[in-house]
Formats: C-alpha cells, sequence, structure tokens
C-alpha cells in the first residue's frame, strides 16, 4: 500500500507518502510557530488560512520526492480529529477531493492513533501489545495498545495536559512560544534541590493525572521569592522534574497492571530529555523498553498519518461520502479494524 498522508489538525501542516514495502518515502513539515509567536499561542483562524495556502505545494513537493503519482498512490489518508476544526476540515477537503481525482480510497487517521503509531516507523519497531504514553500539549493519557484499533484508556489528564502545563507555567517564567522547550532548556541551568513541587496523584491509586496544581505552585514560588534569573531557573527544574516524576511513577503503574514490557511514548513532551532518560531508567527496572519515534516525529507531522492510513486501508478501513472532521474524539471510540 502506497499513502499519501495529511496532517493539518493544528499549527503544523504535514505531508507524506508511506509504502507499506519501502517504509517512508519523503515527508515535508511547515511550522506556524513563527506566525502564532506574537499571539503567545495559536490563533485558529490564522492556523486554517496558513493551512490552506501551504498544504497542495506540500503535497507537491512531496510527490515529487517520492517520485509517485496519483496512479501510484492507494490512498490517501488525513487526520479527522481532535483538533482545530477549521484546520481539520483544510486537510480533509483537499484529502477527499484528491482521492476523488485519483479515484483512489480516502481514508479517516484519529490525530492520537498516528502518534500511537509512530515508533513503527522506526527500526526496531515495537510489536502489540504495548502501553502507550502520549503526552503533548493537547493530551495526557495511557493506553492499552492490544492490536490497531483495539485501545483502552487507562488514565487521562483530569485537566491541562503536561504540554499545556509546561507551556503555561513558561509564559509565567516570560520565556517565548513555544513555551515547553524554552522551559527544558531553562531548567538544565537550575538547581534541582532548591524546590521540590508535589507528585500530582502519585499518593494514591489510579492513573489518572492532573497537571493544573503545578503551574499554580509555580507561580506562587515565584510570587514568594526575590525574582532574578537564578529563582526562574530553580522554579523551572522543580517543575520540570515534578512532570517527569509524575509520568515516570503512572507509566510504571500501567505497565505493571497490563503486565506489559513495551511502552511506547509519543507527542511533543516525548522529546523531552530529562523524560527521556528517567524512563529508560524505570523500563530498565521493570525488565522492559520504551521505544520513541526520532524527535522530528514527536511533533504533528504527516508520516505517522500515512503510516496509520496505509495500515487501517491494508485493513479494509475507509470513508463514506461524508466529510470526517471531529474538534473531539477519544481514541477508544476507534473500532477494531
Amino acid at each position: 500500500m502506497c499513502v499519501l498522508g495529511i496532517e493539518t489538525s493544528c499549527d503544523e501542516t504535514g505531508v507524506a507518502v508511506y509504502d507499506t514495502r519501502r517504509g517512508l518515502l519523503a515527508h515535508a513539515l511547515h511550522s506556524q510557530v513563527a506566525l502564532h509567536a506574537e499571539y503567545g499561542g495559536v490563533v485558529p483562524e490564522l492556523a486554517s488560512r496558513d493551512h490552506v495556502r501551504r498544504v497542495l505545494p506540500l503535497v507537491r513537493q512531496v510527490m515529487g520526492e517520492a517520485g509517485v503519482s496519483g496512479d501510484d498512490l492507494d490512498g490517501v489518508a488525513f487526520t479527522a480529529g481532535p483538533g482545530l476544526l477549521g484546520a481539520l476540515l483544510v486537510g480533509a477537503s483537499v484529502a477527499r477531493s484528491m482521492a476523488w481525482g485519483w479515484g483512489v480510497p480516502a481514508v479517516a487517521v484519529h490525530h492520537m492513533e498516528g502518534h500511537l503509531l509512530a515508533p513503527l516507523l522506526e527500526e526496531p519497531a515495537p510489536a502489540f501489545p504495548f502501553v502507550a504514553l502520549l503526552v503533548s500539549g493537547g493530551h495526557t493519557m495511557l493506553v492499552d495498545v492490544r492490536g490497531l484499533g483495539r485501545y483502552r484508556i487507562l488514565g487521562e489528564s483530569l485537566d491541562d495536559a503536561a504540554g499545556e502545563a509546561f507551556d503555561k507555567t513558561a509564559k509565567l517564567l516570560g520565556l517565548g512560544y513555544p513555551g515547553g522547550p524554552a522551559l527544558a532548556r531553562l531548567a538544565e541551568q537550575g538547581d534541582p534541590g532548591r524546590f521540590r513541587f508535589p507528585r500530582p496523584m502519585t499518593d494514591r491509586p489510579g492513573l489518572a493525572f492532573s497537571f493544573s496544581g503545578l503551574k499554580t505552585r509555580a507561580l506562587t514560588t515565584l510570587q514568594d521569592g526575590s525574582r532574578d534569573a537564578r529563582l526562574d531557573a530553580d522554579v523551572a527544574r522543580a517543575f520540570e522534574d515534578a512532570v517527569v516524576d509524575t509520568l515516570v511513577i503512572k507509566c510504571r503503574r500501567a505497565m505493571q497492571a497490563v503486565g506489559a514490557r513495551r511502552l511506547v511514548v509519543a507527542g511533543g513532551v516525548g522529546a523531552n530529555r530529562r523524560l527521556r532518560a528517567a524512563l529508560a531508567a524505570m523500563a530498565a527496572e521493570e525488565g522492559g523498553q520504551v521505544f520513541y519515534p526520532r524527535i522530528e516525529f514527536c511533533t504533528d507531522n504527516g508520516a505517522m498519518i500515512a503510516l496509520a492510513g496505509a495500515l487501517r486501508l491494508a485493513a479494509g478501513a475507509q470513508c463514506g461520502l461524508e466529510i470526517p472532521a471531529r474538534a473531539r474524539w477519544s481514541i477508544d471510540e476507534l473500532a477494531p479494524v
């Protein structure tokens, strides 16, 4: 199966061509970070308009680099949700139109399924079953993965996602957008022993997360101290350590609960260096292994959508006549294929 994948769920336009025999043939990504930076976050209308400008040139570029034409494709995959509705409709409309013109199926892909399957682009690829930690600006959840479309949410955030908490705390510290990577860089200069923030919801059973309180703790610590560069770095370090420790504790619990020895980590926060080191140490203690996509595929991208679309198309899935785009869509609503 050779599939063109299109990702337009938020502020990045991603396009890729994936072949089930030859692997990833080409991919390209346009980030809107500069467009939204002056607003301190994503402006949905601007995001949608930029996707309209970028998606077709990227399709032409990627198909040219892959050396394929519409006649070589077996399908066109697109992100159907969750995400910004206007942005999703851009990708869905373009993908459905091209699929109709080329006479091939269109395949709707759940955005989080794309992230969950992204490590399958790598070697060695994780085999089913595994536990997945999906951790990004919009989602933090643990998923029991038994096969394609066979997903059970074990726990998720009750308030802010981890990446969202990173960005909000970075804003308190006066850091630029996107805030998560900037906070992680500042934390490298911090003293890990000066402050200790709580590890939310780790003092009780369960796999749910809560990160909004850490943002409040950061704010009160900044207000109580004499504000300088050292205080900012120490707060950043305390915040990052609390998030990392919480994620590691919950991942260990999830692996033990389902008897898993493989952990997949995906989403933008999965690129965090300290988190990767801590999860590797935990997995080794549990006799397991952690799998990641390469850094460029931790954030939104077309490669993961093309891969997921190819796997779904090979299993017989495709769209009806409607243009599916769902701003809210739980991954455990997907039917097995």
